[in-house]
């Protein structure tokens, strides 16, 4: 991933969920907020609600790819969490990549007041 770095500290988790905002859809649930650098920071949470431990690991798979397809669409400087819900693990990754095109990535901007990227365009 060329402009993103991993989350993986429990209270950047924590810090997000509290305080960044949420995009909501049938397969996954997606936190966002500002993080004042110049990259981006991703994380993916999977929980047991999900499935057995092969069924987590698809649903971050998925999610994993997807993200990886779009994500020099997304604006630099944010921290985003997805939460994989049971059904991220029945949708092909095209699917969940198409509706980030589509979707979050307008509404992410939306949130920020930020216009298009110049390398997005």
């Amino acid at each position: 991933m060329f402009y993103t770095e991993i989350l993986n500290k429990n209270r950047d988790f924590l810090n997000l969920y509290k305080k960044g905002r949420s995009i909501v859809s049938k397969s996954v649930v997606i936190y966002v907020k500002k993080n004042g650098l110049p990259y981006n920071r991703f994380g993916i949470t999977a929980g047991k609600k999900v499935g057995n431990a092969v069924m987590r690991n698809r649903a971050k798979r998925i999610i994993r790819q997807a993200y990886r397809e779009n994500e020099i669409l997304f604006p630099l400087g944010i921290d985003i969490i997805f939460v994989a819900r049971k059904s991220a693990t029945e949708v092909k990754s095209d699917y969940l990549s198409a509706y980030i095109r589509n979707n979050v990535i307008s509404t992410v901007r939306s949130i920020f007041d930020l216009p298009g990227d110049k390398k997005s365009e």
